[in-house]
């Protein structure tokens, strides 16, 4: 009985073809904003979790003062490099430390020139910020604290400067200083707050302090926690060594940041889940007005079928089977609309993903919801049309033209 109900239904949807088209319209573009909304914000989240470990997953970076962005430093102090010898000798957990100073400069190679950034700092900032080398070397110990004019470049400086050269071996003009490349680092690509990475000059840090900045100052500088400390301890004895040296009173607030890379991550993860959320529930709204046009299109159907109604209900079919039919011609124009939606979801999620530059990632739970969601659809936005025609008067249905 209910597969012939179920024919009967198809029946009745191919009868009017281009109307169930368009009945299952608005469920399509429903689902498929959806599904392709949530793709997209899961590939979003994974991109800024692997942009986050390409900075360290075990790094903490302290900085001055208490706001953050330009001119976060509320005029506190910068650091020295004892603090940063303070820091490697008193606290055991730690497996590196680099200071950093960032200076924006122009590199000169030949007629070609690029702005960038040069980062003053010491061997164990390519440690720390996990840095891997593509060819060349990094500087050693005594161009350190000679403060050589070497330098090891990324792969954005290398395409403007060198085109696809080796840049090993050369040298190019930083200011008013010749500077030679001895190591190129391997593309990290776009940070999550939109940087390009590779974008950047990397110098021992006395050459960046006496040749650009003109200071001792240190404006940051990163910890690297040894595997299986615990990064919650290393935070702490970075505060308490900090305010030491800073002689900050017991009652007085810190005057510098200990940032995590762990809650830089949970922090734009959780932005990029809710927005994500957001916009799927955004997206929904559509979901009801698909459910509304199944409605008014079945109501339209109960009167157009009348009289066939009440022929059925005239030769022996009970409520129950007339009520059955027309639910079950919602639901499948609802569920042929997930389905639909689906289909064009995958195709929209796939192209969308590749020109925003972020992993196509499948879901296959938020696919199976969808196209329950919008059977659902069907039970729920068809139930009073189907009860509508089951409850007709036989003799009043058969009367009517």
């Amino acid at each position: 009985m209910l597969w012939n109900t179920f024919l009967l239904a198809l029946r009745a949807i191919r009868r009017n073809l281009m109307r169930s088209i368009l009945t299952t319209l608005g469920i399509v573009i429903g689902i498929a904003a959806v599904i392709t909304l949530v793709t997209l914000g899961n590939g979003a989240t994974k991109s800024v979790t692997d942009q986050i470990a390409s900075m360290g997953s075990s790094q903490l970076i302290v900085v001055p003062g208490q706001r953050s962005g330009p001119g976060g430093s509320d005029g506190a102090p910068s650091f020295k490099m004892a603090d940063i010898e303070a820091v490697r000798a008193q606290i055991a957990a730690v497996s590196g430390v680099a200071p950093v100073v960032n200076k924006a400069v122009v590199v000169v190679n030949q007629t070609k020139n690029w702005l960038t950034v040069a980062v003053g700092s010491n061997a164990d900032y390519f440690h720390v910020a996990n840095w891997t080398l593509d060819s060349g070397r990094i500087f050693n110990d005594a161009e350190e604290r000679a403060g050589k004019a070497v330098c090891i470049i990324g792969e954005t400086v290398r395409n403007h400067l060198f085109g696809r050269e080796n840049p090993v071996g050369s040298e190019i003009r930083v200011k008013n200083f010749s500077c030679e490349v001895v190591g190129l680092l391997k593309s990290k690509g776009q940070a999550a707050m939109g940087n390009d990475q590779d974008d950047v000059l990397v110098m021992p840090l006395r050459t960046v302090q006496r040749r650009l900045s003109g200071s001792q100052d240190i404006g940051r500088f990163m910890v690297s926690v040894q595997q299986g400390a615990s990064m919650d301890a290393v935070k702490e004895q970075l505060y308490a060594l900090m305010r030491e040296r800073r002689k900050i009173a017991e009652s007085g607030e810190d005057d510098f940041r200990v940032m995590d890379t762990r809650q830089i991550a949970e922090t734009l993860t959780s932005t990029t889940k809710i927005l994500t959320a957001l916009l799927g529930a955004v997206a929904a709204v559509s979901l009801l007005v698909g459910g509304i046009g199944i409605m008014n299109i079945m109501l339209v159907s109960v009167t157009e079928r009348t009289r066939e109604i009440g022929i059925r209900l005239a030769i022996g079919a009970l409520e129950n089977e007339v009520l059955l039919q027309f639910l079950i011609e919602a639901v499948v124009l609802s569920a042929l609309g997930g389905l639909l939606g689906i289909l064009l979801a995958t195709g929209a999620s796939v192209g969308l993903a590749s020109l925003m530059q972020v992993p196509y990632i499948f879901d296959s739970s938020i696919n199976l919801l969808s196209f329950v969601f919008s059977a659902l659809i069907g039970v729920v936005f068809g139930y009073f049309p189907a009860r509508r025609a089951a409850s007709l008067n036989p003799i009043d249905a058969l009367r009517y033209e």
